[in-house]
């Protein structure tokens, strides 16, 4: 309703005193209406209100200045004087309206607040429920497209369409799950994803841009591991109507999500069952290759195993969503959790687009939404399917050097780890197993039917690079059971481990269990 609505009411008789100096006064639309004599009632105004008031407030003549500004500064759209009190309207109260800029309407004395009330209240409630019945005529046209098949793409265009407003559905690492008429470029995408993770309140407007983001999902959920609804133009301008809708097709993407997040359980039991046998050496069964299919990717292509985790381990469930939707710039969302990191098998992807590069470029875009926690990341380097686990093993290895560096998210690919661990990764699983057994099994028999301890002494003995009392105060034994484990192993393996050669082939075989 507008203020015109209501002085051309025939049953109100309402004058306009005053139009607070805006030609456009007359149009300015009523929320609300509040009748009140308080002297100062700012507090129980939102904006938007007709403010009814008898003038029983008035003592004085500055009286009205402390009134009208009260109201005014409240954003009130109108003041509504009833006559009764002073047999008209105080000169005061005119002049404070025109200092403050408020319209002034006089209310006969033979009209009740009451029956102005009524107007409004009647004319606000049924615009409320024509706005109702369109809205719902609306959902019911979107839900009705979507049960027929209609995908989030088309329907995302027809809203697109249907309001003016460009729309794009994307992830907080970027991806575009909805492109829209056109992919952002990297600044603006960018600039979509950094206002989504920071602002205070959604929806929020890009800075510097003409852009409005909105959340998709509940808002318990971490805004790194959710969608958002990006629009163009500055949601706080538009009109009503445009408003409700691109609100209603927030309401229908996250329908969408949460339907798209039942079959990536399925795919994560496949992706768990594939890594555990990964993980305990045995990449070269056949169920793998099987599982690595079902999860759909191909299995006699290279490919690539990541690891990731936050440096608060409680928060593995929400490190492997995040990988889950980095990966998918890939390929298929091939992602369990083990041993309390998040673990990822993708494509090793073209020689122009790696598989390691995309991974990093999703995830740094993280960045903002991160502090206080640090994401940290490894990336294996490419490998077949019979080497898979040596891969686990080095992008573990690129892990903890991410986990050294500073920064909230940090990725270390495989190319970077120049150690034994790269040298091993190459190497075949069976291959590398068959060496540590060769080289190990009397140690690993022997402490299986006597509880010896000689592989967990052996491990502290080469890490403390051969110091006898080093390694006894890490175990916390006497230095002469040390030197009798030790002298156990060299009998049981024939291997010298005073000299460089033995000592190296009895750590690679330790590395390669």
């Amino acid at each position: 309703m507008q203020l015109r609505d209501l002085l051309a009411h025939p049953g109100l008789g309402l004058r306009l005193l005053h139009a607070g100096g805006d030609p456009d006064a007359l149009d300015r639309p009523v929320r609300w209406v509040y009748t009140t004599d308080l002297i100062d009632p700012a507090r129980y105004l939102s904006g938007g209100e007709l403010v009814i008031s008898g003038l029983v407030w008035r003592r004085e003549p500055g009286d009205s200045e402390r009134f009208v500004a009260a109201v005014a500064d409240a954003g009130a759209a109108a003041l509504a004087a009833g006559e009764a009190v002073f047999h008209g309207i105080p000169e005061d109260l005119v002049d404070a309206c025109r200092r403050h800029g408020l319209p002034l309407l006089a209310v006969p004395e033979e009209v009740s607040f009451a029956a102005v009330t009524e107007v409004v209240v009647g004319a606000l409630t049924a615009a409320r429920g024509d706005r109702l019945a369109l809205t719902l005529g609306r959902q019911r046209r979107l839900l009705s497209a979507v049960a027929g098949g209609l995908g989030l793409d088309e329907l995302a265009a027809e809203v697109s369409a249907a309001t003016g407003v460009a729309i794009r559905v994307l992830s907080a690492t970027g991806r575009a799950v909805v492109a829209g008429p056109s992919p952002l470029g990297d600044a603006d995408l960018d600039a979509a994803v950094r206002t989504f993770l920071t602002a205070d309140r959604l929806p929020a407007v890009v800075p510097g841009a003409r852009r409005s983001v909105f959340p998709v999902g509940p808002a318990s959920e971490e805004r790194i591991t959710s969608w958002f609804v990006a629009a163009d133009g500055d949601c706080t301008t538009w009109d009503t109507e445009v408003g409700d809708t691109v609100g209603e097709l927030v309401a229908i993407t996250a329908l969408d999500r949460a339907r798209r997040g039942e079959g990536l359980r399925i795919a994560r039991e496949i992706a768990e069952g594939a890594i555990e046998l990964i993980a305990a050496g045995a990449a070269q069964r056949p169920e793998v290759a099987v599982r690595l299919r079902q999860a759909g990717l191909d299995a006699d292509a290279p490919l690539v195993i990541a690891v990731a985790g936050f440096e608060s381990p409680e928060r593995v469930q929400a490190a492997r969503s995040v990988l889950v939707d980095a990966v998918t710039h890939v390929g298929p969302p091939t992602v369990g959790v083990h041993e309390g990191l998040a673990v990822a098998l993708m494509p090793a992807g073209p020689a122009d687009t790696p598989a390691d590069a995309v991974l990093d470029a999703a995830l740094r875009r993280l960045a903002p939404g991160l502090r206080p926690d640090r994401l940290t990341v490894g990336v294996s380097r490419p490998a077949p399917i019979e080497a898979l686990s040596g891969a686990l093993q080095e992008a573990r290895h690129a892990r903890e050097l991410a986990a050294r560096r500073p920064g909230p998210v940090h990725v270390v690919t495989g190319a970077e780890v120049t150690s034994h661990v790269a040298l091993l990764a190459a190497v075949p699983d069976e291959v590398r197993r068959a060496f540590a057994v060769r080289v190990l099994e009397p140690v690993l028999d022997y402490d299986a039917r006597t509880g010896a301890g000689l592989r967990e002494t052996l491990e502290a003995f080469l890490d403390c690079s051969g110091s006898w009392s080093r390694a006894a105060q890490r175990l916390h034994l006497h230095v002469n059971t040390v030197r009798y484990r030790i002298g156990r192993v060299e009998e049981l393996t024939g291997r010298d481990l005073s000299q460089l050669a033995d000592r190296v082939d009895v750590y690679l075989a330790l590395r390669s269990l």
